[in-house]
């Protein structure tokens, strides 16, 4: 079903993944449409994700990490307007409202209104958080911001609060720079979003391998400067005071909605803006998508909040055609994802088993150490592997790997699966590659799904 010739203007705001994505897919879409987009900051279409890989020096120029240009668009026919921050829409009217780089107000028209204001760095209340060198890292302009405080007080001791993806990519980058590194994380244990048996595989290796001081069970209350005025400790409520001339905050991020919120969009229980499989809001002809949106997840079939560069990407693409005039549904994830941090790789996809328990299946979990590949190839590392399933059907739930070598393949194996609705008895059947440098014989998630069999 299309309707293209009824739209004539799309607005998207918000220029990075979810929002370029949109507004390249609308004009694939509707080659005869006029686009613009608004962006608050100097930088679109880049890859956030690079961001601490630009601080550890791995990347070279920030021009790496930006995928295209304002220029660049502007060849296909999209008109990006950076240093533009919209503060207000006017839904009865069809209108954008804001400020651009020089003060002026300004507005403008829409046919079809694309929200991609992505999230934003969580920043509680802590006492001293505002400090000069305290940072939260979420774009490019923070990651210069850091880029310039190693340069100009060369720390030699750094905090990194936040156990997460983006807190352990950050103590790989300041541990390479040569700095000391705290890692404090309020909870219990690392990756939150890991089972307790397997973040631990990651902790431990931080603390014995790489000599990282790992404190779990610790929350920041305070952050205190010396005499002169430079940050000097990070107070804990158990009362650490740990030294530190600079601090990175990494304790998650939340959805931008205040644009939303302030023009009467629904926002759903994850304080994210609800959305249906077509990128739709509640509001007639506005489509939101990316990190203020929420998403669906296809193990519960309800809707969640995980910001992730892939889905923002993803869900850009069907708003942008949707808001064009075709017709395109995003599904869903299965929340999968895969990180590392100094050469420990560590991957999830579906549901923990905290998780799955906790929506009534009847759980069972299999966990298997495993050679990446065959034994009489160059000492393999071993790969630990934890598979989830329903006892009474036998399906997979969820998969959670780490390890040193041989993760990212094999977790999309199992995203798959899930994807499929596979059981147990399916992933023991699967013909997996094999060569002696990739995989033994009996492939590590092989060996976890007859294990799972057996139990």
């Amino acid at each position: 079903m299309f309707y293209k010739n009824r739209v004539k203007k799309i607005v998207v705001i918000g220029g990075n993944a979810a929002g370029m994505s949109a507004a390249s897919k609308a004009r694939r879409t509707n080659p005869d449409i006029e686009i613009i987009v608004f962006e608050k900051g100097e930088y679109v279409s880049y890859s956030a994700c690079g961001l601490t890989y630009l601080i550890s020096g791995i990347v070279k120029n920030v021009a790496d990490l930006i995928i295209r240009t304002p220029e660049q668009f502007a060849k296909q026919g999209i008109l990006v307007q950076t240093n533009h921050r919209v503060t207000g829409i006017d839904r009865l009217k069809k209108l954008v409202l804001g400020i651009d780089e020089k003060g002026r107000h300004f507005q403008e028209s829409y046919d079809k209104l694309i929200i991609a204001t992505g999230g934003r760095a969580a920043k509680p209340p802590i006492e001293g958080i505002d400090h000069k060198y305290i940072f939260r890292l979420r774009r490019i302009d923070d990651a210069l911001a850091i880029q310039e405080s190693l340069r100009t007080i060369r720390p030699k001791r750094a905090v990194v609060v936040g156990g997460g993806f983006i807190g352990l990519e950050m103590v790989e980058a300041l541990d390479k720079l040569g700095l000391k590194v705290v890692l404090i994380e309020q909870t219990p244990q690392l990756l939150p979003n890991f089972d307790a048996d397997m973040s631990k595989l990651v902790q431990e290796y931080l603390v014995v391998s790489e000599g990282i001081n790992v404190m779990t069970e610790s929350k920041v209350v305070g952050f205190s400067a010396n005499t002169s005025g430079e940050l000097s400790e990070v107070r804990t409520a158990n009362g650490d005071c740990i030294s530190a001339d600079l601090a990175i905050l990494a304790l998650g991020v939340r959805p931008n909605t205040r644009l939303a919120k302030m023009a009467g969009i629904e926002v759903g229980s994850t304080g994210a803006i609800a959305v249906t499989e077509s990128m739709r809001t509640s509001a007639i002809d506005v489509y939101a998508a990316g990190d203020c949106a929420e998403v669906k997840h296809l193990m519960t079939n309800r809707y969640i909040y995980l910001p992730a560069g892939t889905t923002a990407n993803k869900q850009g693409r069907v708003a942008g055609e949707n808001a064009a005039g075709g017709y395109a549904a995003f599904k869903g994830i299965m929340a999968t994802a895969v990180n590392k941090v100094m050469d420990m790789v560590y991957a999830r996809t579906g549901l923990t088993e905290k998780e799955a328990k906790s929506f009534g299946y009847a759980v069972k979990t299999a966990k298997v150490d495993a050679p990446a590949h065959a034994l009489y190839y160059k000492n393999p590392p071993q790969i630990s592997i934890k598979l989830i399933y329903d006892d009474r059907s036998g399906r997979l739930l969820g998969g959670q790997m780490v390890g040193l070598e041989g993760i990212a393949k094999r977790i999309d194996v199992l995203a798959t699966a899930l994807q499929a609705r596979m059981t147990i008895e399916d992933i023991s059947r699967l013909d997996l590659s094999y060569a002696p440098p990739f995989a033994p014989v009996w492939d590590a998630i092989l060996v976890a799904a007859n294990v799972a069999r057996r139990e």
